[in-house]
């Protein structure tokens, strides 16, 4: 259980207060969403269960680009920086969030770590969420998209029985496909089916950090919407400011 918002849980925390904390964030990521628009910063929420291979999809797309986009990251875990140190070794710059009890990421704990970086330099910013399905697809962060992580592992089901998660995805990577030839057990059909009955859009692109297989697509998705973005503002000095 989340210590700092209850995730929901109206005997920890009463309806009042926990509406009172999302309005609070509400407004920071508007903030955060306004910046990243002046500059015509993709922002991404990437977000999955532990484990699902949001870490390994990103350093997956650091190899497809080549350095054809400058692209920044800032990933959350309750503690350690390992995925923040894999990112950067695959040649994304990257600032760890350690959140200690929390299991999400909230718009100020982004809009803090950003101010260690160059963000408005960058062509994409992956916010790389705590690995869970539940708590991070009620707080929004400023993000231009929402992306679900779901390897073929974790279950055909998982869609139904977390659908917030999925109703709020703008995108679902299904990942780790190359061991479906080693799991006859596993039926992507009745996973599309779970995902076509849970999104209101349903969007889905079969991945496979290993093999490179759906990699083209899903950078293909990302330049669509780079290009759905407003054209930035002339660039400043100091990009960064609070009225």
């Amino acid at each position: 259980m989340c210590e700092t918002c209850g995730c929901g849980d109206h005997e920890l925390v009463p309806v009042e207060i926990h509406q009172r904390l999302l309005e609070q964030n509400d407004r920071l990521a508007q903030h955060n969403r306004e910046h990243f628009v002046e500059h015509g910063v993709l922002a991404v929420n990437v977000m999955g269960s532990p484990g699902s291979g949001k870490t390994a999809l990103l350093e997956a797309t650091a190899r497809a680009l080549h350095g054809a986009r400058r692209v920044l990251a800032v990933s959350g875990d309750l503690a350690t920086d390992h995925d923040a140190q894999r990112l950067r070794v695959a040649g994304i710059e990257s600032r760890a969030i350690t959140t200690g009890t929390a299991c999400h990421l909230d718009a100020r704990l982004v809009h803090d770590a950003l101010h260690a970086m160059e963000w408005w330099r960058a062509d994409v910013l992956f916010v790389e969420n705590v690995g869970n399905l539940v708590c991070p697809a009620i707080y929004d962060l400023g993000q231009a998209a929402n992306v679900v992580v779901l390897s073929v592992t974790e279950g055909e089901d998982k869609p139904l029985k977390y659908p917030v998660m999925f109703r709020r995805a703008d995108l679902v990577v299904v990942s780790k496909t190359d061991l479906v030839a080693h799991l006859p057990q596993v039926d992507l059909g009745r996973l599309h089916d779970a995902l076509a009955r849970t999104m209101p859009r349903p969007r889905v692109i079969e991945v496979s950090a290993l093999t490179g297989q759906g990699i083209p697509e899903w950078l293909a998705w990302l330049e669509e919407q780079r290009a759905r973005l407003p054209a930035p503002a002339a660039p400043h000095d100091h990009p960064h400011t609070h009225g």
